[in-house]
């Protein structure tokens, strides 16, 4: 299954390919975001959903019912996990078990995945078996059992497992620590349910029913018609009804540091920064700009951030939200000193990106622009770049976001990256803590 937690594993970077594959690669993202820009920007409401469907003649389909269902909006901690885990149990119309079977004899999969905002849950299926699947999504949505034995049985262990996965991973566990310290509430709520956290079913089918509901979901399609999505969507959700939409506080943010005893990873720290409001482009171009990962294999990059020492690693990491950024620096290493070293670099070249040079600007733009129109050539990309555009009835192309990256200019990311250290960091040690530096060691 995809789960929520893939977002935070898979922080490790990948190695590039060759240039001739990543001309092409480029070439090919470019064609797929104008095709996504011109068929995926018209959002039909039908029956008070949101429906957005892109049709490229693939072979095969997919549809994702999007829900603003996050951890930020939960009445009780680990109770959107538990929801996420309880997707494709028994409904009204079939069980659990019948659902798994089906599915295999169509040839499909099914999977479910949590962010801080929203619950999706997706069937990827051959072109023609769209009604079965948009039929077994739609039933959880409308006639979930949520069953206690199913709970005990299967949701339960899976919530911990995840939970106990996240906690042993050292940059899974420091990113969210960082978003604790970051929020506090809200977007700081942990995003899986604790090991020994306990959730019911009653609590379960509350939150259900507070989030199930008319303007509350999008369903998004690919390699299916505008017109026969909305149909099938009409017929499954017609009689959904309508409820407010879940509540949360507008993000404030605090920053903070804390040090974790951990021992068998890499020891970590994470040197992280927040903002408030609409997400800025600047950071992402500025993320862009500190990324050491080279565009040519096995050669060095010319980021400010490749001079750190062998066996060190250095990631941006720029985690946009509707109402708020958390942005940092996340520093692993064999070695407690390494930590120390690659870190001083890090945050010394955060600093000096106010004084960017024109070419090093004109770089870290183009890699923006790369890394925006890349994600929407994979479907899970379409989701995560375009789905709260449709779920907010706004324009749903990625053409938007790639032409406001344009606009940065040498002066606004000098503004951006002012404004980002002025705030008080968000600082989070993962291993020895002993030996592992502290904020102002670093240069903060």
């Amino acid at each position: 299954m995809l789960h929520g937690l893939r977002a935070l594993t898979s922080l490790a970077p990948t190695l590039p390919n060759p240039p001739f594959t990543m001309l092409a690669a480029r070439t090919s993202a470019v064609r797929s975001a104008s095709r996504v820009a011109r068929n995926f920007a018209t959002v039909v409401d039908t029956a008070g959903v949101k429906v957005a469907a892109v049709d490229n003649g693939e072979a095969t389909s997919s549809v994702t019912f999007l829900v603003k269902a996050g951890s930020r909006f939960e009445n009780k901690p680990g109770v959107a996990h538990a929801l996420q885990n309880f997707a494709f149990k028994s409904t009204s119309k079939r069980s659990g078990l019948a659902t798994i079977r089906a599915a295999e004899l169509y040839g499909g999969i099914l999977s479910s995945a949590l962010s801080r905002e929203h619950l999706a849950l997706t069937a990827e299926f051959l072109r023609g078996d769209e009604e079965y699947f948009v039929d077994v999504l739609s039933s959880f949505i409308t006639s979930a059992k949520f069953t206690r034995h199913e709970l005990f049985e299967s949701v339960a262990p899976v919530c911990a497992s995840e939970s106990i996965a996240a906690a042993s991973n050292p940059a899974t566990r420091a990113v969210e620590l960082a978003h604790g310290l970051a929020f506090r509430s809200g977007l700081g709520a942990p995003l899986l349910a604790t090991e020994h956290g306990h959730v019911d079913v009653d609590t379960v089918k509350s939150y259900a029913s507070s989030v199930f509901g008319k303007g509350n979901i999008a369903v998004l399609g690919t390699g299916i018609s505008q017109e026969a999505l909305t149909k099938l969507v009409e017929k499954s959700l017609g009689s959904l009804s309508t409820s407010a939409a879940p509540s949360a506080s507008p993000s404030s943010y605090y920053g903070g540091e804390t040090r974790v005893d951990a021992h068998g990873g890499a020891e970590t720290v994470f040197i992280g920064f927040g903002t408030t409001g609409t997400p800025s482009t600047e950071l992402a171009v500025l993320a862009a700009h500190l990324n050491p990962q080279p565009s040519v294999k096995w050669s060095e990059s010319t980021s400010p951030i490749a001079g750190i020492p062998i066996g060190a690693s250095v990631q941006p990491v720029y985690l946009p939200y509707s109402d708020a950024t958390l942005f940092g620096l996340l520093v692993q290493a064999e070695t407690t000193e390494g930590v120390k070293a690659a870190g001083k670099i890090a945050v010394a070249a955060l600093k000096d990106a106010s004084n960017i040079k024109a070419e090093d600007l004109k770089k870290a733009v183009a890699k923006a622009k790369f890394a925006a129109a890349s994600l929407v050539d994979s479907r899970s990309g379409i989701v995560s770049v375009l789905g709260s555009k449709v779920l907010a009835g706004a324009s749903a192309s990625v053409t938007g976001s790639i032409s406001a990256l344009d606009k940065v200019d040498a002066s606004a990311l000098a503004r951006a990256t002012s404004t980002l250290l002025k705030a008080k960091p968000t600082y989070i040690a993962v291993g020895d803590i002993k030996t592992l530096p502290y904020a102002d060691e670093l240069g903060l």
